[in-house]
């Protein structure tokens, strides 16, 4: 019990009020208030209280408590006193060291303080006598120093009246050196004398300094025309003409032409950004650098003089300061849509933003800084939209790469699965690359990018948002399920779309649904900064959307490839079964090239699946496996012993038995979901064209021999597609259909022996084992 039993903020609570009882002064409201009243309203919880009484808690609380809770309360209070006692104490013990060390400064104090009056009546009565032997040399020297000042004023009154006499030699020699800043001032500062004497005392001088000073007045004025000098000598020309009272107002217009004139021939490369932004960390600059730095400076100061000398001309010097902002800009969107590096446009804005706070220092009313966030806002928005438009080109160009080897363009050797493996690499390392550069705009320290940092956000979501739709298109166009007028201009006039890069292009959508946004989102969250659309716009970048995108996407172009693959396969079974006669067919010896043909574009679509495609997780699907009966009911009648019996119309009562066989038979389901598997994808084709096959044998009409044909062709690619197609129960089936739709299209369908199917079966595969070695 004790302490423990006791909560640690009410512990503290009552520790609290204790102490601020004892150390507080008494509060009379409190003492005031009778005992009768305080009777009434009387809890246990007064005993922190200071209107607390003894007598009336204990009679509370044996009221309220029975003998063990007495008991408990009593070990309670005991704890508390002890724990109080305790705390107490070392208050006081710790207030005793305050008082001690306090004690003992004072003592420290007055022990220094002892004998610091007497120091300071000595140090007056030194500070006395300094003062009266002072005022004692004074006394004595007055007289001497008087006449020393008269001499002095005497000797500059020489001295002036000599710089009058020597004036037109100093001119002629400054006239001599073309220190005409030298000569202006020298003849400004003798104006008042030659004002007050010239008339008299110093008139030749006034008149030799006249011609002077129209000499150096013919020169300014031919420095001010003179397509040589530079723009800062000029405006220093015209300074001095002002100074001589020279009407400059004359000289104004060719003054602000020659500045127009030092606009429209500023060149702004990007090497000489690159260098002029790399001197701001430390790097020398390159020589053309300084000179493009020296002629913005000239230019500046040029601007600063024009104000002074033509005040009624700040809207046209604002016009100018402007035009050098726009200069640049034009300069750095000129650059952007050549593919402008991120770093080389940071140093042009670093550079842009160093020149437009030179002028507006100098014309700080031009509003230059708020011009210059206007046009920094469009110049990047292009930026980011030029980056976004270039990486699409550039994925776009190893797409190209692909269809052109397709098509056998390039001769190396770029197998699909390469091909797919680069395309993947240049998606993410281009995206990548891409965010990058954005991140180093956003990361730079520079006043005119960090106010548009929530922008420059907004734009990048945009911009991935707008690449991945015009991704998704140029899928499409590639593919054929979407024409654009860009497409011929790509790829060529009249090219056929290539299946190959059709899987392909499904297999990066799938790719980019399942990979690359994940990531790019990923990267994208990581941007400091959250947007300035807000909470009701929602982010430009919606990941599940482009993923939606692309799974459709996905599922569109795998169908489209199958449909491509299955077009190609029913022109080889369209000539197959229109060009022979098959009431005049020949007794069947082998199998039919066709089945060769068709054996080779599967291999094809093999080998193109294999290399894009991964491999399916689900075991096939066997005969076995199906609903229904173990073997097709449509086909049960043909394998039957008694369809080699030579009675047609006992063949044909079969087949009406298989019809009634087929009304019982579960019903199959043939035609699924295609997956993005290498099983799925080749099961689907097998599935299309066995249909179709189905189709064309019924448009048919056989005699004996064409019906046995197609048994024994059936026969072989039941062999053969054992292994490849993922539903084994279903293409069984399907073949199983053919031969039932030939026999219902054949006039005698007495089928061949099960013996001989076997013999031309193993024939052909033996004959195709020895070509393959060769080959």
């Amino acid at each position: 019990m004790g302490e423990d039993d006791v909560p640690l903020d009410d512990k503290a609570k009552r520790m609290r009020d204790l102490l601020s009882s004892f150390y507080s002064p008494d509060h009379p409201n409190s003492t005031s208030m009778s005992p009768k009243a305080t009777s009434r309203f009387a809890t246990l919880d007064t005993i922190n209280t200071t209107s607390f009484d003894a007598d009336q808690y204990m009679n509370l609380l044996v009221q309220k408590s029975n003998l063990e809770g007495l008991l408990q309360r009593h070990v309670e209070m005991a704890a508390e006193i002890k724990n109080l006692d305790t705390d107490l104490q070392m208050l006081v013990y710790e207030n005793y060291n305050k008082f001690v060390s306090a004690t003992d400064t004072i003592k420290r104090m007055n022990n220094n303080i002892v004998g610091m009056e007497t120091n300071m009546e000595q140090l007056l009565e030194k500070i006395m006598s300094v003062q009266s032997r002072s005022d004692g040399v004074n006394t004595s020297l007055f007289e001497k120093r008087e006449h020393i000042e008269k001499l002095h004023r005497t000797r500059n009154l020489l001295r002036k009246v000599q710089f009058i006499y020597d004036l037109p030699a100093r001119l002629a020699k400054c006239i001599k050196s073309e220190a005409y800043a030298d000569a202006v001032k020298y003849y400004t500062g003798a104006m008042p004398i030659f004002k007050a004497y010239g008339d008299s005392s110093f008139q030749e001088c006034k008149r030799a300094s006249e011609e002077a000073v129209a000499i150096i007045i013919k020169a300014l004025q031919g420095k001010v025309f003179s397509d040589s000098e530079s723009i800062q000598a000029r405006a220093e020309a015209v300074m001095l003409l002002k100074q001589l009272d020279f009407p400059v107002n004359n000289l104004k217009v060719q003054l602000f032409k020659k500045l127009e004139e030092f606009l429209v021939d500023l060149h702004l490369e990007s090497k000489e950004i690159r260098h002029s932004s790399s001197d701001l960390g430390g790097i020398p600059l390159s020589p053309s650098s300084c000179a493009h730095e020296a002629s913005i400076r000239e230019f500046a100061e040029a601007v600063r003089a024009y104000r002074v000398i033509f005040p009624d001309s700040e809207q046209q010097l604002f016009r100018l300061a402007k035009s050098l902002a726009t200069k640049h800009f034009e300069a750095t969107q000129q650059y952007i849509k050549k593919q402008l590096a991120s770093a080389d446009l940071v140093g042009m804005l670093r550079v842009t933003w160093t020149h437009v706070l030179l002028m507006d220092e100098v014309l700080p009313e031009a509003g230059l800084r708020d011009f210059t966030f206007e046009a920094a806002h469009v110049a990047i928005k292009q930026y980011v939209a030029s980056r976004f438009s270039h990486l699409l080109l550039d994925f776009s160009g190893t797409l190209v790469k692909v269809h052109d080897n397709q098509k056998g363009v390039i001769e190396e050797e770029y197998p699909l699965q390469v091909a797919l493996e680069i395309s993947k690499n240049a998606l993410v390392q281009g995206s990548m690359d891409a965010l990058l550069d954005f991140r180093r705009l956003l990361d730079e320290n520079l006043e005119v990018l960090s106010a548009l940092t929530d922008l420059i956000i907004d734009w990048v979501q945009e911009g991935f948002q707008d690449f991945f739709r015009k991704l998704n298109d140029q899928f499409l166009v590639l593919s054929g399920k979407k024409y654009s007028a860009n497409q011929d201009l790509i790829f060529g006039e009249g090219d056929k779309v290539l299946p190959g890069l059709v899987l392909l292009l499904a297999q990066l959508s799938v790719f980019i649904e399942q990979n690359a946004i994940t990531r790019i989102s990923e990267e994208i969250s990581s941007l400091s900064g959250g947007g300035s659309r807000g909470h009701d716009n929602g982010p430009a970048f919606i990941p599940a959307e482009i993923c939606r995108i692309f799974q459709s996407a996905g599922e569109e172009l795998l169908q489209h490839y199958i449909s491509l693959k299955t077009r190609k396969i029913l022109i080889l079974l369209k000539k197959r079964f229109t060009t022979p006669n098959w009431v005049k067919h020949k007794e069947p010896r082998e199998v039919h090239m066709f089945i060769d043909l068709l054996l080779q574009e599967l291999d094809t679509i093999l080998n193109e699946v294999k290399q894009i495609l991964p491999e399916g997780l689900h075991r096939k699907h066997r005969r076995t496996d199906s609903n229904g009966s173990n073997t097709s009911s449509r086909s049960n009648p043909l394998r039957d012993d008694k369809l080699v019996r030579s009675n047609t119309q006992k063949a044909r009562s079969q087949l009406l038995e298989s019809h009634l066989a087929k009304l019982f038979k579960q019903k199959m389901e043939i035609f699924t979901k295609v997956e993005h598997t290498q099983e799925s994808v080749v099961t689907a084709i097998i599935k299309l064209f066995l249909k179709s096959l189905q189709e064309f044998v019924r448009l048919q009409t056989f005699n004996r021999s064409g019906f046995q044909q197609i048994q024994l062709d059936i026969h072989f690619l039941k062999t053969t597609l054992k292994d490849t197609a993922e539903d084994e129960a279903a293409v069984d089936f399907l073949l199983d259909e053919v031969i039932v739709a030939a026999a219902e299209r054949c006039l005698d369908p007495i089928p061949l022996e099960s013996a001989i199917l076997d013999r031309l079966t193993q024939a052909k595969l033996a004959k195709n084992s020895e070509q393959s070695p060769a080959s």
